[in-house]
């Protein structure tokens, strides 16, 4: 689902920045009732708007669900990043997973969730375009260039009712720039022989809008034997016509990388050398390609009722080759996917006499899937014998039916309803034997939100919801010893908090959230039939805290704490020892916190740091914790004319060392280390005509 459209043409314009009145609770009792646009999200930086009102289009993102955060294009697009998922490190609450190996780079998560691949709980769209593999993984998040960006939302919690399939924990959308006129260039060089190109070119006329986008990106990378090169081009055409009934666009997105993976080292090796690489990984490397073909429709079908739709089509080309450790086998792992949907709603305002507002919102989606994933025993790349050949399809349908309340002013209540289905089949390759998918049944997930703003410089909110998790891959299917139907994890999960503000120059949040799995289910990510292992009832629970501050013209500060904690309540019968333990890669801790001073009209400094706490490597909690880290990183930008600005970052500061970290059962029956990017000096042109 889109941000809202709005048929006027798209201005730039900062959103108000709300502030934090727990620093100052007498505030509360002087101040009048919440405007009426007052929501519980929260933006940073610079946002597009399309139009001038929310008068029509889908319900917003920030106007419906209740913890939102949204980061503008202008804060991200000189981040120092060689992958997209790196932006999030500015987001609250955002766990960021570094594998480090090649096409494998990392990804993100949240809300007690780990990165590690086994349960992806994070819904991806791209302009509204689901965007997961099969698994449930982000590659498509690599598309993305950050010159390229207008902003990123991020919705944490369960109570989003548009999507079902992945949308576990929550959902992120990347949007990028729609219409404008501007020709923007950045070139980088730094360590480890980095250089990128990006080139963004935005044409806009009378009815029609393109825009375009080119990048390249080569590195040698910190360790050895970790080069990494890859491009992506898109373009946007978007066409409206005099009357602004409509609006009509197709984007085209293309991608291509191929990069070394320099492996997983003992712990002795990673802390005394970090940079190498083993012998055994000589050969390891991955390769990809990934196509996004989407058409997207939005148009008033009246003064009242607003209709939204798009349609699209991803591919998805995998060949990754690894060895984890010097007594296991070296894999390649071939996947090819196919997806293609579709995605719309409905929305009707109403004039209701009798409420202060409301809306009533519909909607549908399919996504179907036809995936093979083939896996072979190779030695150097050369195939010695083939492990998997699967072919399989998976299909979801889902229909949801949300409404926005607005009894008076300062009360907002969103009641949702979702229901999805899955279907597909599945077909064993080497064995000639087909299967059909679990019957999951309806899934059923209820929602509602409420958003209470009694003062202006404060939002009192709530919310309870229902998520789901079904398996991927092999696991979805009833392939024997299993013959029977498996019902789907349920996730139950609910928040409350405040967002205040007291000034102008001062937001914040804080909140309580809570989580709950009946039957959670983790992929076997080295098991060559795909399955997955049964985790059983888990619990996940966490404080949120953001504090954003504006002092004056020329300081920003930020400031972001999340607190996060998880358990197994009931395990398998499988894994009787993990009761009561932590599930792995879920540090407690999780911190971010920065300040940008502008010294002179010209000079822009800056200084930031993101860390995290260990955590535990498997689920029994037996093999000790690792993992924690705090990285300081400065950065200072001087505008040399006003098309013309060049910057200088640094990152990792101090030189710390800091890794990724999993414990191999097969191989190594060991921790196994994949150590992080020592210092780094990038330096930056950026051209905007």
């Amino acid at each position: 689902m889109p941000a809202p459209f709005m048929l006027l043409r798209a201005k730039r314009r900062a959103l108000p920045r709300p502030s934090w009145p727990l620093l100052c609770v007498g505030l509360f009792a002087f101040n009048p009732l919440a405007d009426a646009s007052e929501t519980s999200a929260l933006t940073l930086g610079t946002v597009t708007v399309q139009g001038d009102s929310v008068a029509s289009g889908p319900l917003s993102t920030s106007s419906v669900l209740s913890s939102v955060d949204i980061l503008g294009g202008d804060i991200l697009e000189k981040m120092p990043v060689n992958y997209s998922w790196e932006l999030f490190n500015r987001a609250p609450g955002v766990l960021l997973t570094p594998f480090n190996q090649g096409t494998t780079s990392g990804k993100i998560s949240f809300r007690g969730f780990n990165g590690e691949g086994e349960v992806n709980a994070v819904k991806l769209l791209i302009d509204g375009i689901p965007s997961n593999s099969n698994d449930g993984n982000m590659p498509f998040m690599d598309m993305i260039f950050p010159l390229e960006l207008d902003s990123i939302e991020v919705v944490r919690g369960t109570s989003d009712a548009r999507y079902g399939l992945n949308n576990i924990a929550g959902n992120v959308n990347m949007f990028t720039r729609t219409g404008g006129d501007y020709t923007k260039a950045r070139l980088r060089y730094g360590s480890y022989n980095t250089q990128e190109t990006q080139l963004a070119k935005g044409i806009e006329g009378s009815n029609w809008t393109q825009n375009y986008f080119f990048a390249y990106q080569k590195a040698d990378g910190f360790r050895d034997h970790a080069q990494v090169d890859k491009f992506s081009l898109s373009g946007k055409w978007f066409y409206t016509p005099d009357d602004d009934r409509y609006r009509l666009g197709l984007i085209a997105r293309h991608y291509e990388t191929e990069a070394q993976e320099p492996g997983y080292l003992s712990e002795q090796d990673a802390h005394h050398h970090p940079s190498m690489t083993n012998p055994f990984n000589a050969s390891d490397k991955g390769t990809r390609r990934m196509n996004q073909l989407s058409v997207h429709l939005d148009t008033e079908l009246s003064e009242t009722l607003a209709w939204s739709t798009k349609t699209y089509l991803n591919t998805f080309d995998d060949r990754r080759w690894t060895q984890y450790w010097r007594t296991s086998p070296q894999q390649e792992r071939d996947a090819y996917e196919t997806q293609y949907g579709a995605l719309t709603s409905l929305t009707w305002r109403p004039d209701v006499s009798w409420l202060y507002d409301f809306a009533l919102e519909g909607g549908s989606d399919f996504q179907q899937q036809r995936n093979t994933s083939e896996r072979y025993r190779t030695r150097d790349r050369a195939r010695l014998a083939q492990t998997r050949d699967q072919q399989f399809d998976f299909d979801t349908y889902g229909a949801y039916l949300q409404a926005e309340i607005k009894p008076f002013e300062s009360l907002k209540i969103i009641p949702a309803y979702r229901v999805d289905k899955i279907r597909g089949s599945f077909s064993n390759e080497m064995t000639g034997l087909d299967y059909a998918i679990n019957d999951y049944g309806l899934i059923k997930q209820p929602k509602l939100s409420v958003v209470y703003s009694p003062w202006s410089v404060a939002s009192l909110y709530a919310n309870w919801g229902r998520t789901f998790q079904v398996g991927t891959g092999a696991a979805a299917y009833k392939i024997p010893p299993r013959d029977s139907d498996l019902a789907p994890s349920i996730n139950d999960g609910w928040e409350t908090g405040i967002k205040f503000t007291p000034t102008a120059w001062m937001d914040g949040r804080i909140a309580y959230w809570q989580q709950e799995a009946s039957g959670e289910v983790s992929r076997r990510l080295n098991d060559p039939s795909g399955e997955s292992d049964n985790v059983g009832e888990t619990r996940r629970w966490g404080y949120d805290a953001q504090l954003n501050l504006h002092p004056n013209e020329r300081t920003e500060m930020w400031l972001a704490y999340a607190w996060q904690y998880s358990k197994i309540l009931k395990p398998s019968a499988t894994s009787p020892n993990s009761k009561g333990r932590e599930i792995d890669h879920v540090p407690h801790h999780l911190y971010n916190a920065g300040v940008s001073y502008q010294a002179t009209p010209a000079l822009q400094l800056s200084a930031w740091m993101n860390g995290q706490t260990h955590y535990y490597l498997e689920r029994e909690n037996t093999q000790g914790t690792y993992g924690g880290y705090v990285l300081m990183n400065l950065g200072a930008t001087y505008r040399v004319s006003e098309s013309v600005s060049v910057d200088l970052q640094l990152k990792n500061l101090t030189n710390r060392y800091y890794e990724y970290a999993w414990y191999d059962p097969d191989g190594a029956r060991a921790a196994l280390h994949s150590p992080g990017d020592g210092r780094a000096v990038y330096s930056g042109v950026t051209l905007d005509f």
